[in-house]
């Protein structure tokens, strides 16, 4: 039951890389809320602290096709080397510029757009490379210690952020993260080099044309892709946990913060506990009801006036997310050619990045025009009612077997 650690075994790369993905996810979490601290406390508006997040989105939702390009162009360590010393190097310039008391937004806004091109050159590159370190098999157990590496930043980097920004200040935290960085930067320079696999006699940039052409080609990846959007953009509650701590709770911005960790909790113990999913087959029957265990709990979640059974059904969801996630993962990595990888690996970021946002706005709306009762059972309905017209649509994404990937 328990997590499968043979990819950290059995390969030394792989096992420097996730240790320094782990190590840079906490430190970018630190910094994230560091930021955020320092624009309100800059400007004392909640509008402006909400900006950061567009400043982040939008460069990622853009670059993240082109960074796909260019990983299925150049060298994937070399990308990924220089693009992590380009984000060291931005956080260095956070941490000189808190220490001189050079406290101005843009400067924070701008650094903010270009960790997100750098974090959107990286992760194309980053992802593609797993599958080259390691055997088809293990990828499952790859992709659950990857969400076992992601919901403890999440979780861990903003408490850690918290403290030590409160006892040291704004660049304690970017000093930190700046150190995180050099265990990329080292998993990265032990690595060997590894150039996309191309056709014989195809050179040349890869077109980010060709990549969505090849994703039109095959519904089983595009699956991936619409079953998580009917999560993450029908069934988001997140942009609601203000609203309804007070209206059904009774509580307060504590409150808040328990609905926050609900779905991560679930997600890492969704991860921990993840030995078994290296024995499974049928990869697209298991995205299907997870999407589908996700909007049942949310919508159950919606229906619940008891906080501690609410906080219990939120971390179904973030368990079942990342079951969903481990076998999307898996399936965009083994159905792809290594010359696709990058390109459909940019798709995947700008599903996972802007998915929740317009989520956010959807059930935002929602509770505005009925109330957020509505909005969070409806979109969980929404989400189980979506996920099966797809399933009854494209049949054979159910019957996809793992020991024969068709895309």
């Amino acid at each position: 039951m328990f997590a499968d650690l043979t990819p950290l075994r059995t390969s030394a790369d792989y096992r420097r890389l996730w240790l320094g993905n782990t190590i840079v996810w906490l430190g970018q979490a630190m910094t994230a809320l560091a930021i955020s601290l320092q624009v309100y406390d800059i400007t004392r508006s909640s509008f402006s602290v909400g900006l950061v997040g567009l400043c982040s989105l939008v460069p990622l939702v853009v670059f993240g096709l082109y960074g796909g390009a260019i990983a299925d162009t150049v060298d994937r360590r070399l990308l990924g080397l220089y693009s992590s010393a380009g984000a060291a190097g931005l956080t260095v310039a956070l941490a000189v510029a808190a220490v001189l008391g050079f406290h101005r937004v843009w400067f924070l806004y701008t650094v903010v757009a270009l960790q997100s091109v750098c974090f959107a050159l990286i992760a194309p590159a980053r992802a593609a490379m797993v599958p080259k370190l390691l055997p088809a098999a293990q990828l499952p157990a790859a992709n659950a210690l990857t969400s076992v590496t992601n919901t403890f930043g999440m979780t861990v980097g903003p408490v850690l952020g918290g403290v030590i920004t409160g006892w040291w200040g704004y660049q304690a935290a970017y000093i930190v993260d700046a150190v995180c960085f050099s265990a990329a930067l080292y998993a990265m320079w032990r690595l060997p080099a590894m150039p996309p696999e191309r056709e014989e006699g195809k050179r040349g940039r890869a077109s980010v044309l060709d990549g969505l052409r090849f994703l039109a080609t095959r519904p089983n990846i595009r699956m991936t892709f619409f079953s998580d959007m009917c999560a993450m953009v029908l069934a988001q509650p997140r942009a609601l946990f203000p609203a309804v701590a007070g209206l059904w709770y009774g509580g307060d911005a504590r409150t808040v913060g328990l609905l926050v960790a609900a779905p991560a909790v679930g997600a890492m113990l969704g991860g921990v506990f993840s030995g078994w999913q290296g024995r499974i087959r049928r990869h697209g029957l298991v995205i299907l009801v997870s999407v589908a265990a996700w909007g049942l709990a949310i919508a159950a979640f919606g229906v619940t006036r008891n906080l501690w059974l609410g906080l219990f059904f939120l971390a179904v969801a973030g368990w079942s997310d990342t079951i969903s996630m481990v076998f999307r993962s898996t399936m965009l990595q083994t159905a792809t050619p290594d010359e696709m990888r990058g390109r459909l690996q940019g798709v995947f970021i700008i599903v996972v990045a802007g998915g929740p946002r317009l989520g956010d706005f959807l059930a935002g709306s929602a509770a505005d025009l009925a109330s957020p009762g509505v909005a969070v059972t409806g979109g969980g309905l929404a989400c189980v009612v979506a996920v099966a017209l797809l399933a009854a649509r494209w049949r054979a994404f159910a019957r996809y077997d793992a020991r024969d990937p068709q895309a």
